[in-house]
C-alpha cells in the first residue's frame, strides 16, 4: 500500500519537473537577486572599511540610477 502511493508521489513530481514553463523566469529573478546580494555585501565590507568612499559612491550611483528611471 505504502509503495503504490510513494509510486503515484513520484509520477507527479515528475511531470511537475517535467514542465519547464516559467523557468526563464526565475532563472532572471534568481540572477538579479544574486546580483543584488554582491552589491549589498559590497556597499557593507566598504562602510566597515576605511573604503566608505567606494560605498558611497556605489550608493549615490544607485539612488541616482533609480530616480532617473521614476523622473
Amino acid at each position: 500500500m505504502g509503495y503504490r502511493i510513494m509510486g503515484r508521489v513520484h509520477a507527479a513530481c515528475a511531470q511537475v519537473v517535467r514542465r519547464q514553463g516559467g523557468q526563464g523566469t526565475v532563472e532572471y529573478v534568481a540572477l538579479v537577486l544574486l546580483i543584488a546580494g554582491v552589491l549589498a555585501a559590497v556597499v557593507a565590507a566598504g562602510h566597515h572599511m576605511n573604503g566608505a568612499g567606494i560605498a558611497d559612491t556605489i550608493v549615490n550611483k544607485l539612488k541616482g540610477a533609480i530616480d532617473s528611471v521614476g523622473g
